[in-house]
Parts: C-alpha cells; sequence; structure tokens
C-alpha cells in the first residue's frame, strides 16, 4: 500500500492518500479544495490516478475538494450514506467493506462531533490503523456544539467503538493544531485530558459543554457547500473564491488527469 499523510495549514486539515500497489486505484479521505492542485501534484509524481474521495463528515472548516477533483480525474465522490447526497456517487455504512483496489476500510459510525460522522478502519493484518476523522484528536476530539453535535454519542462512539481496539492501533486525525502527526489508541486512553483515564460519561459531558469555543469562521459557507460535495456557495468571501474555480491545469499536471474529464 501507499500511504502519504497531508496537511492544509488554514483549518489544520489532514488529507490521507492511500493507494493498491496491484491495482493503482487510490483514495483521498478528507481533501481540500485549496489543495486540489497539491494533490493532483502527488498523485503525479506517484503514478497514480485517482478513484475514490472518500468524506468522514460534513466540515464546517474547509470546503472539500471532492467536486473538484471529480471534474480534473473522474474520481467518485463517496460519503456516508446517512448524509442522503444527490451530489455523491457512494454512501459508505458501518458493517459494509469499503474497498480500493486490495485495501479494505471498515466504515465505523461515530456520531457526536456530526451527527452522521464516520471513521474508517484499515487493518492489513500487522497492525490496524484508525482514521478517526474529527471525533478523536490527539489529546483531544472534536467538538459537539453544532451540526447535531451531541456530547453523550461523541463519548460512546470513543469509548465503545475506538477504546476497544487495540492499544497498538495508530490514529490519525483529520486535525491537529499542534503539529502533531498522529496518535495510538494506547496513547488517547492514557492521555487524552478530555475522555482518558477512565474519564465519565458525566465529567466529558460537563468538559464539552463548558468549552466555549469561537464561530467557526468558514461555518456559513462550508457547510451548504459541503452538502453540495464542495461547490461554492455564493456567499464564500473573495479571499477564498479562487479555489472554486475548475481551471485549465498546467502541462506539469495535465497527466494526472484523465482524457476528456478536463474541461
Amino acid at each position: 500500500m501507499i500511504f502519504r499523510q497531508l496537511f492544509e495549514q488554514d483549518s489544520s486539515t489532514y488529507t490521507y492518500l492511500l493507494a493498491c500497489e496491484q491495482s493503482g486505484e487510490c483514495v483521498l479521505i478528507d481533501p481540500v479544495i485549496d489543495m486540489v492542485e497539491r494533490d493532483l501534484a502527488v498523485l503525479q509524481a506517484l503514478g497514480l490516478t485517482l478513484t475514490y474521495t472518500l468524506e468522514t463528515h460534513m466540515h464546517a472548516d474547509h470546503l472539500t475538494g471532492a467536486r473538484k477533483l471529480r471534474a480534473y480525474t473522474g474520481s467518485k465522490i463517496v460519503v456516508p450514506a446517512m448524509d442522503k447526497l444527490a451530489c455523491a456517487d457512494l454512501g459508505v455504512e458501518e458493517n459494509q467493506v469499503f474497498r480500493v483496489g486490495q485495501i479494505e476500510l471498515h466504515p465505523l459510525f461515530t456520531p457526536g462531533h456530526t451527527g452522521h460522522h464516520h471513521a474508517y478502519l484499515l487493518d492489513n493484518g500487522m497492525q490496524k490503523v484508525l482514521f478517526s476523522g474529527d471525533a478523536l484528536l490527539i489529546e483531544a476530539c472534536g467538538r459537539t456544539d453544532f451540526q447535531s453535535g451531541d456530547p453523550v454519542k461523541l463519548y460512546q462512539s470513543i469509548t465503545e467503538k475506538f477504546f476497544t481496539l487495540p492499544d497498538e492501533t495508530l490514529v490519525y486525525p483529520a486535525h491537529d493544531y499542534e503539529g502533531r502527526q498522529l496518535t495510538t489508541i494506547g496513547q488517547e486512553k492514557n492521555r487524552n485530558p478530555r475522555v482518558g483515564n477512565n474519564t465519565s460519561q458525566e465529567a466529558f459531558v460537563a468538559i464539552m459543554n463548558g468549552l466555549n469555543l469561537p464561530y467557526p469562521r468558514k461555518i456559513d459557507f462550508a457547510v451548504p457547500g459541503n452538502e453540495l460535495c464542495g461547490e461554492c456557495p455564493d456567499n464564500v468571501p473573495e479571499q477564498y473564491r479562487g479555489a472554486c474555480e475548475i481551471v485549465q491545469l498546467p502541462p506539469e499536471l495535465s497527466r494526472s488527469v484523465k482524457a476528456g474529464d478536463q474541461g
């Protein structure tokens, strides 16, 4: 398997590239619209053509690159099936394996940060790898104060779905704001200040309800745009609109685009 962890600085978002070496199929988990050309350059360098984009949830802090990547590469947009997005090509559900060539991803329904959040578990026979989205971060977790967030459900998702995995399971989150790249289930069980060390559900709910976090600065256009798989709504501020355009790619990236897919 080919694996890359890619970072978008403005929203501190991690995008993950997983590619099957046998088939050449690959998936980008949680792509960001501002980084589409970066992603195409990585695909070009690795000799890959994008097969799927896969979302963990409806993001509030950035616009997804799914629609733009589909326009350039012909990739299929994959989202949690319960989102029921008309713009998506495929839906994933818990207990239904999602395959990318020889790679098998196991969707885990993990609500709490949002009502439809899913994480993805990779089990290659040696070490389990969890792509935890916003549900579990490094010594933190996703907020629960908007988009059908629910601290009780998030506590249950973390303790019943994640903390029952082996301690050595690698955890790759959708964000980190301090330059860290990964953690493990064992580390989060021991060190997470919100939910580790056998924190009770009641204590966790009190912590989450007392965070008093600022209103997400992109939510007013990110959520409606992501409901359209990354189509920019009219209220996108001017400083962010450049990424919305689907333009002629530079020659060095054109070979990563399928023939006939670029407008």
